[in-house]
């Protein structure tokens, strides 16, 4: 090697060279960088830096998360030399050259096997999220794999109990008061349960107190066993108590009477059942996490910063609200217009700003031009809206639309235009939303085409915009409406960035009403009576739209709210003028000090209506303590909530994952909440990559998921095929013949049931399954149950409705059933499982030894026209099978509550469509309705006319079966049954808003039936929010007795029904 004179040599690493150097850095994707860079950086600072600097050149979307990638360099040796540890210093690493090229880490085979298997359980290919090359979908994707290989890892260093706790998380009650309705079942505070041992038919009965623990119960159990079957040496901590029939176990200090199990079995009056188990026999195990111990350091070290020092030193940088121009966008062009090219189209573009669905100023609209033959049209057009860039909030949304005009508004869904001398009207084509600023903070600027969504049909707004939908783009790029619009870029040099909150709460400190602040400290008595005005106001309806004074007096005295009524927040965040960024920066800094928020009203800020990220974040915090059991109750909505966020990354979303990677119970359900909607292509992104981060942080329960895959296809293309078959006795052998055939053995053995996983299934009944009657042809599914001492699993397979209404309307059942077991009402709710897998498929819990009224009717009335009148029919069903006077009348009773419960909660949520099919009684009394179609009023019609014609179902037999018989109006019966229908309403009218917010959650989230805030309204009249708690009770008063007066209308409905599905059969 010859050697080189010094003085030809520069020495970029000698003492006296500058603190900064240039570095040439060749990116994977061909694209050359410099890049200034202190000599003392971290290789980590350096990639975060130059990962930021990569998404000012093109191509950045082909770049993965920074940690799929490591530098390599020629180093001092000579030598070439991949920098793993990212933790060394530039100047001790000396690259030759200052040149640094980045490559993608080595392909790892078990990383290629978990990537496949994945692809195969979410239904959808990794790669396709690769193929995207969208720069927030790469960022998502290394922030989440970093959270689940933590979670991973983190559990595999967990004990025996922790990892119990885990994978068969106990049903707790926190309460320290017992509910009325189990307390009333205790005798002298004590309750009877019965233990069964693992593998033996011995059965011990034992009298606990209430306060007992398990482990208490298990000395008990083990001395009682000791002694009658002479067993020594067994120790307590080598059993554990399991539920019989589930995988639920009793563990944990807590009295027995807390665990749910135990609580639900008193309520229905059975005695609890419990099996001691070895510990050795309870599967524990938890899946072996990938060892990527570089990519891992890497990402550990990681703040996912989009604010670096070396960037910020360069002031490339400028605060949004420092922008005092006005916002602007230009329409440029639109292409693929779905029009009838064959006759003359003109069409324009509006555009408004929105934020939580609100209009932050006048929307602005293109000039109307023909559209060419080939479906084209190009304005060029700069749109100018009246509103400053620095008060744009950081949630708002650019909302557009393509619109045509006609003459006539015969055939579509069109809209008289008001400023127009002529007939004519504005017809939506097309709408797409996109965010003023993107993931990184920064506002949007130069060209950019975004893909239209058509308007569904059953769309019900009058508006032109739709600023609920998706910010989305229409993925389907090929055969979508494409509009291409160019953002304004307000500086030459600088990037606009929305300030950081540290920057926010700076200016607030600086510009807020200090004086109106000390006041509200300095003097909290003297506003008595502007507090109280104030909770009239908004204690009113929680719908009622404020007028600009109230608006104003509220935020007034926004400080006096913060300390004597904080739960009046989300009131208050109706009055902050979100297009004013003094004002924005105000209720930021107050956000950092507000109280805690009960998680009722925390729910409430996650609907459509609070896009703020500081108020989401803030919702989540008050969250964050949430027991396990309500955050399974409140899940769905949670899940829907994440179609109103405007960006992949969010704290709801982690707050999620990391709950459910701590619960397999609530993973379980998150898993199938997600995935039955993967066929939606406005979340598909969204929830694909949300599932994919939960099956890496959940080696483990992928397996068991992946289990349930199977058993769901097996059964759906078997339901496919048994509808071919219209013979029922056919149909039926098929679908026998087919379950026992090898694939299917496979499939449908050892799984959980997805509908509760506690349940495990063994195997198939070929005998006990069967076709149901139904338009769909649903599966009657028996299992046998893997734990030999419980009961046969039922479930019905349904594979073409859509199940997703029935899912919110048992959910609402089961919340409101819990509000009126808190006040001590037990009205025998039966809430049963119901759970959404696929697009419009589904599973259903059997409720045995049941029957509809239909099918009672025909039994006990001879199944004639008249059938419905006739009164007695249900209670002599009822006496078939109670036959001691005690038993008929704990029937009754049964039947009363139960009636109470169901008459108020349908009314409440207007159910509609209810017919001797779909409302069933159990033979201890209980009843129960089924199939909840249509929700919210959406009464079907038949030539035009209301076939449901009362507000809730209250027919002369159920009153006959109400009074015992009793031919007399005013029995005592019925009185208390109106009693507990009054008093069930007014316990749910005092939970108004948390009732509204779960449905407000749920608004433009795919439900037909649920698509805008109109919908809300008949929540609103059947509450009468607007009403004291006495008229209230008055107006429900009316309700009853309409129903009961026009109780001939519904056996008249019946009447119909029976008799025209008697004419079918």
């Amino acid at each position: 090697m010859v050697h080189i004179p010094s003085s030809y040599v520069h020495d970029f690493w000698s003492c006296s060279a500058e603190p900064s150097i240039e570095l040439s850095c060749l990116m994977p994707n061909g694209v050359f960088i410099p890049l200034e860079a202190s000599r003392n950086a971290t290789i980590h600072e350096i990639k975060e830096d130059l990962w930021e600097e990569a998404s000012k050149y093109p191509l950045h979307g082909t770049l993965h998360e920074p940690s799929s990638y490591v530098f390599c360099c020629i180093n001092c040796m000579a030598e070439t030399e991949e920098l793993i540890d990212e933790h060394r210093r530039l100047c001790d690493v000396k690259p030759f050259a200052a040149v640094l090229k980045i490559i993608e880490r080595k392909d790892d085979k078990a990383e290629k096997i978990l990537n496949g298997q994945i692809t195969r359980l979410i239904g959808k290919g990794l790669h396709e999220f690769d193929s995207l090359k969208n720069s927030e979908v790469n960022y998502f994707r290394g922030k989440m794999k970093a959270l689940a290989d933590e979670m991973a890892r983190n559990r595999q260093n967990k004990s025996w109990k922790e990892r119990l706790y885990y994978r068969y998380p106990p049903r707790i009650s926190h309460s320290s008061i017992l509910p009325p309705p189990v307390s009333s079942k205790l005798i002298d505070g004590k309750f009877v349960l019965d233990v069964k041992f693992e593998n033996t038919e011995t059965k011990f009965m034992f009298h606990v107190q209430h306060t007992t623990t398990p482990k208490q119960l298990m000395v008990s159990i083990l001395n009682k066993k000791a002694i009658t079957l002479n067993t020594k040496g067994e120790h307590v901590s080598d059993f554990v108590l399991k539920v019989c029939g589930q995988e639920e176990y009793l563990v944990g200090d807590y009295p027995l009477v807390n665990f749910t199990y135990i609580q639900e079995a008193l309520c229905r009056d059975v005695t609890p059942t419990l099996v001691t188990v070895s510990v050795k026999s309870v599967d524990v195990h938890v899946g072996k996490v990938l060892d990527n111990s570089e990519s891992n350091e890497d990402t550990k070290q990681k703040h996912f910063s989009f604010s670096t020092l070396t960037l910020r030193k360069k002031g490339k940088y400028m605060s949004s609200w420092m922008i005092d121009e006005n916002f602007t966008f230009r329409v440029s062009a639109i292409c693929r217009l779905n029009c009838d090219t064959n006759r003359m189209v003109e069409v324009g573009v509006q555009a408004g700003l929105f934020h939580g669905g609100k209009s932050l100023c006048e929307s602005q609209k293109t000039i109307e031009k023909m559209v060419t033959k080939d479906g084209e049209c190009e304005w060029e057009e700069d749109l100018t809206f009246d509103l400053k860039v620095c008060n744009i909030p950081r949630m708002a949304r650019l909302c557009l639309v393509v619109y045509e005009i006609l003459k006539s508004a015969k055939g579509v869904r069109a809209r008289r235009l008001k400023d127009s001398k002529q007939e004519l009207y504005v017809n939506p084509m097309g709408w797409v939303n996109t965010t003023v600023y993107d993931f990184k903070n920064q506002l949007k600027t130069g060209a950019m085409t975004l893909y239209m969504w058509t308007f569904a049909e059953e769309t019900q707004t009058d508006d032109l915009l739709h600023p609920l939908g998706t910010v989305v783009s229409n993925p389907n790029v090929e055969h979508s409406t494409a509009l291409t619009i160019t953002f304004h870029k307000y500086h030459a040099e600088h990037t606009i960035v929305y300030p950081s909150t540290e920057k926010i709460l700076e200016f607030a400190e600086l510009n807020g009403d200090r004086d109106l602040r000390d006041e509200a400290g300095a003097r909290p008595q003297t506003s008595k009576s502007g507090l109280e005005h104030i909770r009239l106001i908004v204690e009113r309806d929680p719908l009622h739209e404020m007028h600009e004074q109230e608006r104003k007096k509220i935020w007034s005295m926004r400080y006096e709210v913060m300390v004597n009524l904080p739960t009046l927040l989300p009131k208050l965040l109706d009055c902050v003028e979100w297009n004013d960024h003094v004002e924005v920066s105000e209720i930021t800094s107050m956000l950092r000090r507000w109280p805690k928020l009960p998680k009722e009203k925390a729910l409430e800020l996650l609907d459509y209506a609070y896009a703020d990220n500081t108020v989401r974040s803030f919702a989540v915090r008050c969250l964050m303590d949430i027991s396990d059991e309500d955050l399974s109750l409140y899940l769905l909505q949670l899940v829907q909530a994440l179609k109103h966020e405007s960006y992949l990354y969010c704290d709801l979303v982690e707050f999620l994952l990391k709950r459910a990677l701590n619960n397999q119970m609530i993973g379980h359900y998150l898993f199938w909440h997600l995935r039955s909607e993967m066929q939606v292509a406005s979340v598909s992104v969204r929830f694909g990559l949300m599932l994919e981060a939960y099956c890496r942080g959940s080696p483990e329960h992928m397996r068991v998921l992946q289990k349930q895959m199977d058993f769901l296809e097996k059964l759906k293309s078997t339901s496919e095929s048994v509808r071919l078959r219209k013979d029922k006795e056919k149909a039926k052998n098929y679908l026998q013949e087919t379950l026992t055939e090898t694939h299917c053995i496979e499939a449908m053995s050892s799984v959980p049931s997805p509908l509760d996983p506690s349940y495990k299934c063994r195997r198939v009944r070929m005998d006990k399954c069967r076709v149901m009657d139904s338009k769909m042809r649903p599966l009657w599914i028996v299992f046998e149950n893997d734990d030999a001492y419980g009961d046969d699993i039922y479930i019905i397979f349904k594979n073409g409705d859509d199940l997703r209404q029935d899912m919110l309307t048992l959910q609402m059942i089961r919340i409101m059933d819990r509000l009126w077991k808190n006040e001590g009402l037990d009205l025998r709710m039966n809430p049963y499982g119901c759970i959404s897998t696929d697009n419009r498929v589904g599973l259903i819990e059997v409720v045995l030894n049941a029957e509809t009224i239909a099918n009672i009717q025909k039994e006990k009335g001879m199944f004639s026209a008249t059938s419905a009148f006739r009164k007695g029919s249900l209670l002599a069903w009822l006496k078939d099978y109670n036959t001691s006077e005690t038993s008929l009348n704990k029937a009754i009773e049964e039947f009363t509550y139960s009636c109470a419960g169901y008459c108020v909660a349908t009314y409440v949520l207007g159910v509609a469509d209810r017919h001797s099919d779909n409302i069933m009684v159990k033979r201890t009394g209980q009843l129960f309705h089924i199939d909840f179609g249509h929700i919210l009023g959406h009464f079907k019609e038949k030539f035009g006319f209301r076939r449901e014609r009362v507000p809730f179902v209250l027919t002369h037999d159920f009153v006959h079966v109400i009074n015992k018989g009793q031919t007399k109006k005013e029995a005592l019966e019925f009185q208390i049954f109106q009693k507990q229908c009054e008093q069930a309403f007014l316990i749910l009218r005092r939970h108004g808003c948390l009732i509204l917010s779960l449905f407000a959650m749920m608004i433009s989230t795919g439900l037909p039936e649920l698509s805008s805030e109109k919908d809300l309204n008949y929540l609103r009249d059947t509450l009468v929010l607007d009403l004291s708690e006495q008229d209230a009770l008055t107006h429900f008063r009316s309700k009853f007795d309409e129903a009961l007066c026009n109780s001939w209308k519904t056996s008249l409905n019946w009447a119909s029904h029976n008799l025209a599905k008697n004419n079918k059969q």
